[in-house]
């Protein structure tokens, strides 16, 4: 009774000092955009740290690019259409309009890209230390540019189209992210202009070798040297090159569309002629008369152009870090051979899983057991059925491998294949007719919803009796990106949640209605009401007990509802950790809102990808793995599965991991009151949790590889080549 008394007198307490401190102001909270440009700066960090080997740090460079470019393309579009239709009212949070949050992306954009090119002008010195030299044409001997010039007729010159524009030749449409030069002709009567487009299947940059050095020069830098090739006859007062990012936001009127396959294949036309939302000048050689003459063009304003000192489109160095990585390969990461898996060793997968729970963590362990657990059901002629999502896949997928070779082995096979997964649309909706063609199952989703979940059904027949396996997971099943984004996944054979999977697939190709899951909670209907209860239920817990935590992990916090939860919950002293790779939207160590938060990012060699949710309960924790980020679009437009951990050894690791992460004194950034992040240091030995976990992997894989050659539990052997546990006997690292 007293403990009651207590336990009403704190939340009356909490509940005045609630009304003291209103939560809804704009201070308390970063834009979302905003704050994405603050994580891609984070990466382009990445790019000085005296850690990273050279060419590492090019890739950063590069990684930066491509991050700016779907930006633009999505998120600077989505702003600039609302501007256009008139629409001004301010986002729900930092209470900022479209054309504020335009005009706040434009200055601190352009100070992170002035940063990048700094930076990318500087590394490109550097590797002039080992014989390799970016240069302009003009810049070689007589000889190599003699073979430059074979090299340009042989294999540029004929791909090259030069559009003169005048009153018969009205401005040309320009692709999406094209390259392009601009060309002022001297044609006597007047001066005219023209655009070359670099096409996009052409090398980037041309290589010639003298002695020792290897010269790199970019292709319009050949082009525009060997220019009098396109216009012969003619004098050439001026060249630039420009290039355009367009809208390419995914609109699909899915209610006017019969079938959706067809619906995406005519959009995936269009969108490389959207509304353009940035212009990218090389300011080395453009002038003003002209690039105002191409802004009328294009219809652009101040706010969408960009003048860069050096090449356009840096996305390049992904492909010259690749060239140089053989000759220069101790300019790169140690190579990293993803281990054994410690909660499956070298036993079965299908025989373990009826005894336990197993957990993955990639790419730190290997993600060939995943696939491995799709081939040998496509391969077993005990198993009935294969039930599967499918968001982004590799393109040459042993997974759909396995998919297509089980439709045809007679099994029953339903693969929902989200063709609205943003930038991956082409691919999937190849997959689907493939996957159609080979008899399986195709579901596209749901109407008006992304299928964002990760989950796999196996149903076996086993003593005859039928026995299901669920796989269920953070990341996408995509062997390629399983090497490089850090994702956890489960295989289990609990009853409830195979119950649960099997409503969860019948609800998504059939008539059914919502069902009620006895363990996986589903968005778009549940996740956020659980957090909300959770969060509830941890800060009565922490008044009554005083020992209320919270950890989560995640790529992004947006939610509103939530992050209003959490501000509650740290008035009331519940102690927050929150660790979020990319946008938060929470501002944390605000005194009497957040100072109980803490909000640390990890970016480094590898993606953190997964997600994890931890509330201490007094002792009795519940931890959660999910597909789905704490923001708005996961918790009403996507169906996202949150899923317990309820292996007491299990949530140890993962508890264990989150606290490895938070102890990161390397890679870790806090976020401070004003929003600004800083790298973590203290007096602690230096941590790069990150290279921790890889070293610790393979340390488990030598050990392994020690013990008894036998493994425990009769491996199934695959048609292609047996278990994946004797691929990887011979990468083990020594």
């Amino acid at each position: 009774m007293h403990n009651k008394d207590k336990l009403m007198r704190c939340m009356y307490s909490m509940q005045t000092r609630l009304g003291e401190k209103d939560i809804n102001l704009p201070q308390y909270y970063n834009n979302r955009e905003l704050s994405w440009l603050d994580f891609n700066y984070r990466v382009l960090q990445e790019s000085y740290d005296k850690n990273n080997p050279l060419l590492e740090k090019l890739n950063f460079i590069s990684i930066f690019s491509s991050n700016l470019d779907e930006f633009f393309m999505v998120r600077v579009a989505g702003l600039k259409d609302q501007v256009k239709m008139g629409y001004d009212k301010t986002e729900n949070k930092a209470q900022m309009t479209p054309q504020e949050q335009l005009d706040a992306i434009k200055i601190k954009n352009t100070d992170y890209v002035n940063t990048q090119y700094q930076r990318y002008n500087e590394l490109i010195k550097e590797l002039a230390n080992y014989d390799i030299e970016m240069v302009k044409p003009e810049d070689l001997s007589d000889a190599l540019i003699e073979k430059l010039e074979k090299e340009f007729k042989l294999s540029v010159l004929p791909t090259l189209t030069p559009l003169g524009i005048d009153a018969y030749h009205p401005f040309p449409k320009l692709n999406n992210k094209s390259l392009n030069i601009f060309v002022d002709i001297d044609t006597e009567d007047a001066i005219n202009s023209a655009i070359v487009q670099i096409p996009s299947l052409i090398p980037r940059f041309l290589t010639l070798n003298e002695g020792t050095k290897q010269y790199v020069v970019m292709v319009e830098d050949v082009i525009t040297y060997f220019i009098n090739y396109l216009f012969t006859g003619y004098e050439v007062l001026n060249t630039f090159t420009f290039r355009i990012t367009r809208n390419a936001d995914l609109t699909i009127h899915e209610d006017g569309a019969e079938d959706l396959l067809i619906e995406i294949e005519r959009f995936l036309k269009e969108r490389k002629s959207g509304s353009a939302v940035r212009l990218e000048l090389d300011c080395r050689t453009s002038e003003k008369e002209n690039v105002e003459w191409l802004i009328d063009q294009l219809e652009i304003e101040d706010n969408d152009i960009y003048y860069l000192d050096g090449p356009l489109d840096l996305t390049f160095l992904f492909g010259l870090v690749d060239h140089l990585s053989h000759k220069l390969k101790y300019l790169t990461y140690e190579k990293y051979t993803p281990q054994p898996p410690r909660s499956l060793g070298n036993k079965n997968i299908y025989q373990l899983s009826l005894e336990r729970d197993i957990f993955f963590h990639h790419p730190y362990e290997s993600f060939e057991p995943i696939v491995d657990f799709i081939r040998q059901a496509a391969d077993d002629p005990n198993t009935i059925a294969i039930k599967q999502t499918l968001y982004r896949v590799s393109k040459d997928s042993p997974i759909i491998n396995s998919l297509k070779e089980a439709a045809e082995n007679g099994k029953q096979v339903t693969v929902l294949v989200e063709l609205k997964a943003r930038f991956d649309e082409e691919n999937n909706v190849h997959w689907a007719r493939m996957l159609e063609d080979a008899g399986c199952h195709v579901i596209y989703g749901m109407t008006h919803l992304k299928t964002h979940s990760k989950i796999a059904l196996v149903v076996k027949r086993i003593n005859n009796e039928l026995t299901s396996f669920v796989h269920l997971g953070t990341g996408n099943y995509n062997d390629k990106t399983a090497k490089l984004y850090t994702d956890m996944g489960i295989i289990t054979t609990n009853k409830d949640i195979a119950e649960d999977a099997i409503n969860f697939f019948n609800y998504l190709s059939g008539y059914s209605t919502k069902p009620e899951y006895n363990k996986l909670i589903v968005a778009p209907y549940d996740i956020r009401d659980v957090f909300i209860d959770r969060i509830d239920k941890e800060i009565r817990s922490h008044l009554q007990h005083g020992n209320g935590k919270i950890m989560m992990k995640m790529n992004s916090l947006t939610d509103k509802t939530i992050i209003e939860k959490l501000f509650e919950a740290s008035q009331a002293g519940v102690k927050i950790q929150l660790i979020i790779r990319g946008i938060c939207c929470l501002k944390p160590g605000i005194p009497g809102i957040s100072e109980n938060i803490e909000v640390v990012s990890i970016v480094g060699r590898l993606l953190e990808h997964s997600r994890i949710y931890y509330f201490h309960n007094n002792g009795e924790a519940h931890i959660y793995l999910s597909s789905a980020d704490v923001m708005t679009r996961n918790m009403i437009k996507r169906v996202e599965i949150l899923f317990p951990v309820e292996d007491k050894s299990i949530g140890q690791r993962l508890v264990n991991y989150m606290n490895l992460q938070l102890s990161d004194n390397q890679k870790g950034r806090y976020q401070d009151a004003q929003g600004v992040y800083h790298y973590v240091e203290n007096n602690s030995s230096p941590l790069n949790s990150q290279s921790y976990l890889m070293q610790e992997a393979i340390k488990y894989g030598e050990e392994l590889k020690k013990q008894s050659v036998q493994p425990s539990g009769q491996p199934v052997h695959s048609r292609r080549g047996g278990s994946w546990m004797r691929k990887l006997k011979n990468t083990f690292k020594r």
